[in-house]
């Protein structure tokens, strides 16, 4: 998976949309209780994360791949539209 979308939302969930379309929650919590993502406790830290497509990273030096995200996500939609789907254009 490679991620072309990437929004921090509250409560450490970061909305993902993959290169596939499908769009997706990722709750980074578990996380924070490890020494490596210990800075993003701090709301004002947590939204500097950035998109390197196949891994995120924030300014502290923690990062996720996009491998792990694709594996503990929750998908709730898709860019993609029924009629893109069955192949027929608008």
């Amino acid at each position: 998976m490679r991620i072309v979308k990437l929004h921090p939302q509250s409560d450490w969930v970061l909305s993902v949309v993959a290169d596939d379309g499908r769009v997706g929650s990722f709750d980074i919590t578990p996380y924070l209780e490890y020494e490596a993502f210990e800075e993003l406790r701090n709301p004002d830290e947590f939204i500097k994360v950035s998109n390197g497509g196949y891994f995120i990273e924030w300014e502290s030096g923690a990062d996720l791949s996009a491998d792990t995200i694709e594996a503990r996500w929750e998908v709730v939609g898709s860019t993609v539209s029924q009629r893109e789907s069955n192949g027929e254009e608008s």
